[in-house]
């Protein structure tokens, strides 16, 4: 790889949680990073109750084919969810940061609702007040549900390709934004990035002009504040991405490479992830 490339990029699959202190698994493909996901939720909902208290957690849309195995195993086992409480970390608002409508085809809460919620029968489903969405006119309401709620048992999620988590975009260039002070940013409204809306619009056909320009994201500090860690990637992209976030400078630049200063983190990647990057021009 020629010297002008990032060092990080040379490393290789046996070597890519090698010097970190992230539990590293690598699943064969996009399906297994799934099930593996679900399995994890339903894991640390198990674990908190035999601790004698329903779950707390942060998940994502993105990565999302976890839910409807999630509702399958849970429905399979009468398993009920009622008190747990399920967070998500983000959605998109209106240019007058308002919530995308639920009917909106990239509605964050219109896919929870359609992929896991009403899959779930009825009397296991989470309880309408334990299905969370960080409110844009409320943010401050996170943190105080979480306090009440003891803490969060565990935040999971995937990286964008600008190693954000969650929404919480890299500074631009230009600013100077310490390690510090972007570990203590709180949910809030924000601008997406050209970067984020570029290749979320890969999921819609590539047309950019329908992914909104405004989010509300749980933030940093709500994200690093729980127990556990547990992050999956399962793009090819992610191949790059991965290596920066765990070999990469720990840096604003790149959200996701704070997760290394928690003591609990685990990263779950797809074998072709794992792989070293195949960068030229083909």
């Amino acid at each position: 790889m020629p010297t002008q490339f990032p060092d990080y990029l040379k490393i290789t699959r046996e070597n890519l949680a090698k010097d970190t202190a992230v539990n590293l698994t690598i699943v064969k493909d996009m399906p297994d990073v799934a099930q593996h996901m679900a399995t994890a939720i339903l894991g640390i909902i198990e674990a908190a109750k035999q601790k004698g208290h329903p779950a707390t957690l942060i998940v994502p849309v993105g990565p999302v084919d976890q839910y409807p195995i999630l509702a399958e195993m849970l429905n399979e086992r009468q398993y009920s969810i009622r008190d747990v409480m399920l967070i998500n970390m983000d959605e998109y608002l209106t240019n007058d940061d308002q919530w995308v409508d639920i009917s909106h085809p990239l509605s964050f809460r219109g896919y929870m609702n359609r992929k896991f919620y009403d899959l779930l029968n009825p009397d296991l489903a989470p309880l309408p007040e334990n299905r969370i969405c960080p409110d844009p006119d409320n943010v401050g309401a996170i943190q105080q549900l979480i306090d009440q709620r003891g803490g969060v048992d565990a935040c999971f999620g995937g990286i964008g390709i600008n190693g954000h988590i969650a929404f919480n975009e890299p500074p631009e260039s230009e600013e100077n934004v310490s390690v510090d002070e972007f570990a203590s940013l709180p949910t809030r409204n924000l601008d997406l990035t050209r970067e984020t809306r570029t290749i979320n619009s890969v999921t819609v056909g590539g047309e950019i002009s329908i992914i909104p320009w405004r989010a509300v994201t749980i933030g940093m500090k709500e994200i690093l504040g729980a127990r556990e860690q547990h992050f999956y990637c399962n793009r090819i992209w992610q191949s790059s991405v991965a290596r920066r976030v765990l070999h990469g400078p720990i840096t604003s630049a790149c959200p996701a490479s704070l997760l290394r200063t928690h003591s609990n983190v685990s990263l779950t990647v797809a074998d072709y992830v794992a792989e070293l990057p195949d960068i030229r021009l083909r």
